[in-house]
């Protein structure tokens, strides 16, 4: 133990612990008198050290084996490697220098073999190119073509190799006589055609003139390309020469003469001159263009002075479209004569090219500027076919009335519109076919306002019969998945650049509306029936009951005028969604009908307001089972969607008859009611519940007092009072005959709108047009259609905002109205 201390408090120790050995040397106060010896033998110890140190490290570096020696050592090799390395280079470039003398005679050797080896090439190329320059010469004025056409390669791509050469005089000389002489053949060739064409030797000298060919080939495309046109225009000039020069040749009516004359041209030059000419050339087909394109110019000639006539018929619609389907044919014959020629050699470049030509339009294209004509006929013969269509019957007198059926004018008129487009697609995918398609959709427009919505304004006060209400409904529903694919069938074949341009957005949403008037027509059926109940409850005396009963007799009369009349327009609605269209608007309907009659039941007493609110519930229990009347919708369960819409749709009332169920006295209470349920700051709408209950004008005051009181009360409706509640709308417009535009959430305005009136106008299909514009704006505006506003909104923008309505409005129901993959509204209905 003793040792292992003592070799802690070493100082050479690894372990020494300075703070331990100070507590043993000093380990009692007497000792602290040694302090300064402790200190003296310290600082000796530490000059011994330092001492030892220097000397150590002056051994170190003066000694033999010093770092200092090494480092001289190593500077000392890396000197002699860099001279042996100099050494090293030095002798490479004079191996390199010993060698390039060597191979200097070499190369200079090799230069002077190559140039040799071109200037032989160069003179035998000459010497071949001189050779074949005379027997060139001696065969052209032999006419020997064939043999010519082989020695003019030969001498053109000979000729070649000496272009750089023709700074050289004899060079250039040479030069210029292989082009003169190139000149020559040519000029001889065209002579040679030319001769044999006029004396009418072109069989005799048929050979002679197949052989040139192969000359006009190997001279160029140029050569080539004359000859060609000459051939042409001398096959043609006989055709210009007669349907140029004379008007009755000329004219449109004798269209058929030219495509007659020309086919025999080609006949003959297929049988006669075909055989002179290079497959490879298509002589044929140039030929087959350049008259196309003569004649494109003479029809744009003659259109152009028939349009100008100031005196005299102008151009005849009829005629045109006759002349244009028999261009069209000719075309479509030329292009697939043609497009089924074989090609030289499925070897060559060329024969994997297309062909240059394409007949399509190549003469048509001059008639398309005056297609326009054909436009306004089309256009004349729609305007005459919507008065007729307004005149119709909806049914045919030998047939009988089917729930899907629609208006037979509807098919026949898109069969016109399906055979007018694809006849205007034949003849134009362009301007034409765009304008066409505004025509069309501008009677599409006038079908919708003029003839469906007219069969909707027949039959007096009591309205059209339902079965022509649902024909127009099934007729609007055809009209509007039609108008759709109408628009595709033309987008595929306008041109592309125009596609953006198609839109009949506006005619679908056009029908769609119609679509829409045709349910509130039918909610309008039911309203008639329902006069008498709201009669007989309006006659009750609602402020002398006393006591409350299961339901009033009215909701009887009522529940079965509503259920009769839905159990006999419900069946004869095929698609779904119309039906659930119908129930939503009819129940929004006797909604608004049944807050209107409270008002004109005034005044009602606590009791008669407890009863009216059971005779609501009965109603709302009664209505969700509305659906059950639709074939398609008979089920155990009516839809959870309806039933929360009927629910939504009839518990708008509740405020107002909770509210009337509250005693005036105290007043306090019954203005606390108002606050809570009705819960808005007017005193106007206060100063209505008070005439519904009643209330004579002299309490009114203190009433009304009080009202001002509590609604700026921090408690009043929990700080939460509008301005003016919307559930009070009816109410304000009772007085003048209106029944408001007031919905449930999610519920229909235009119910309501085509409601107005209130009960006391019977529903007149007379003033339906009118009344539609109205519910079209008020719903627009509420719903952020857009709907114009102001007196010139026209008819077709009001059915466009009910159909973009009742496209949101149906949303709820899991499917679009009008959606064309439910059941169809006519199972015999064309496709486009």
């Amino acid at each position: 133990m003793n040792i292992t201390v003592a070799d802690s408090l070493s100082l050479d120790s690894v372990d020494y612990d300075p703070i331990a050995h100070l507590n043993l040397l000093f380990s009692h106060p007497s000792t602290v008198s040694s302090v300064s010896s402790v200190s003296a033998t310290i600082q000796k110890h530490k000059d011994e050290l330092s001492k030892s140190i220097t000397s150590l490290e002056t051994a170190q570096a003066y000694g033999p084996d010093s770092s200092l020696e090494r480092m001289q050592s190593a500077q000392a090799e890396l000197a002699s490697l860099f001279q042996r390395i100099e050494s090293v280079r030095s002798r490479a470039l004079q191996t390199e220098r010993d060698i390039t003398t060597m191979t200097a005679d070499i190369k200079r050797l090799d230069g002077t073999k190559r140039n040799l080896t071109l200037s032989m090439t160069a003179l035998k190329r000459l010497q071949m190119l001189t050779t074949a320059y005379e027997q060139l010469r001696g065969l052209a004025r032999t006419r020997q073509y064939r043999e010519c056409a082989g020695l003019l390669q030969a001498v053109l791509q000979l000729m070649r190799h000496f272009n750089s050469y023709r700074s050289i005089e004899q060079i250039a000389v040479l030069s210029r006589n292989v082009s003169e002489l190139q000149r020559e053949l040519l000029e001889q060739v065209c002579e040679d055609f030319e001769i044999a064409f006029a004396k009418g030797e072109v069989g005799a000298r048929r050979a002679v003139l197949v052989e040139a060919c192969l000359v006009m080939d190997a001279l160029g495309d140029h050569a080539k390309t004359r000859l060609v046109t000459w051939y042409v225009n001398t096959e043609l000039r006989e055709y210009r020469q007669v349907f140029r020069g004379n008007d009755e040749a000329g004219s449109l009516d004798n269209i058929g003469r030219r495509y007659a004359w020309f086919k025999r041209t080609l006949k003959t030059h297929e049988e006669e001159h075909a055989v002179i000419f290079p497959p490879h050339w298509r002589v044929n087909e140039t030929l087959a263009m350049s008259f196309c394109d003569g004649t494109r110019e003479d029809f744009k000639g003659i259109l152009e002075k028939s349009m100008r006539r100031p005196d005299g018929p102008k151009l005849d619609v009829n005629l045109l479209l006759s002349c244009l389907q028999e261009t069209m044919d000719f075309e479509q014959g030329l292009e697939r004569r043609f497009a089924n020629e074989p090609r030289a050699s499925i070897d060559t470049l060329s024969s994997a090219d297309d062909r240059a030509q394409n007949f399509n339009g190549s003469i048509s294209a001059a008639f398309e500027p005056y297609l326009s004509l054909w436009v306004e006929s089309q256009d004349r013969a729609l305007a005459s076919m919507i008065p007729k269509y307004k005149q119709q019957p909806l049914i045919p007198a030998d047939e009988e009335f089917s729930p899907q059926a629609v208006i037979p004018s509807a098919i026949e008129l898109f069969h016109f519109y399906k055979v007018t487009l694809s006849q205007c697609a034949k003849l134009s995918t362009g301007e034409r076919l765009l304008d066409l398609t505004k025509t069309l959709a501008k009677y599409l427009d006038e079908y919708a306002q003029q003839v469906l919505l007219g069969f909707l304004q027949r039959g007096g006060t009591q309205g059209p019969p339902i079965e022509d209400i649902i024909l127009v409904l099934n007729t609007a529903d055809f009209w509007h998945t039609n108008t759709d694919q109408l628009e595709e069938f033309i987008k595929k074949r306008i041109d592309p650049d125009m596609t953006s341009r198609v839109d009949l957005s506006d005619q679908s949403d056009a029908f769609m509306g119609a679509a829409g008037a045709s349910v509130m027509a039918l909610v309008a059926k039911v309203e008639l029936e329902c006069e008498s109940a709201w009669r007989e409850m309006r006659n009750t005396n609602w402020s002398r009951m006393e006591s409350v009963s299961d339901h009033s007799s009215y909701v009887s009369e009522l529940l079965k005028h509503v259920n009769s009349k839905a159990e006999e327009i419900l069946p004869l609605v095929v698609k779904q969604q119309y039906a659930r269209t119908f129930c939503d608007n009819l129940v929004d309907h006797l909604a608004n009908a049944y807050i209107t009659n409270v008002v004109q039941c005034k005044p009602v007493c606590e009791t008669g307001a407890e009863q009216m609110l059971l005779d609501k519930y009965v109603l709302t229990k009664s209505l969700e089972n509305l659906m059950s009347f639709h074939t398609a919708s008979s089920s155990t369960q009516p839809p959870t969607s309806f039933v929360k819409h009927v629910n939504t749709s009839m518990t708008r009332m509740d405020p107002l008859l909770k509210t009337l169920q509250v005693r005036p006295s105290p007043p306090e209470g019954l203005v606390q009611a108002y606050l809570i349920h009705i819960a808005d700051r007017s005193d106007t709408n206060f100063r209505k519940i008070l005439e519904l209950k009643g209330v004579r004008r002299a309490d009114q005051v203190h009433l009304l007092e009080l009202f001002a009181i509590h609604r700026e009360g921090p408690a009043a409706a929990g700080g939460k009072l509008v301005q003016s509640s919307p559930l009070l709308t009816p109410l304000l417009n009772s007085t003048s005959g209106g029944l408001g535009s007031t919905t449930a959430a999610g519920g229909s305005g235009l119910a309501a709108g085509l409601a107005a009136g209130g009960l006391q106008t019977r529903f007149d299909a007379a003033s339906l047009g009118e009344r539609l514009l109205t519910a079209a704006r008020d719903s627009a505006e509420r719903a952020g259609v857009g709907a114009a506003t102001g007196e010139g909104v026209t008819m077709n923008e009001n059915l466009r905002n009910i159909g973009n309505f009742f496209r949101r409005d149906i949303g709820g129901l899991g499917a679009r109205f009008g959606r064309r993959d439910i059941t169809p509204t006519n199972n015999s209905r064309p496709d486009v």
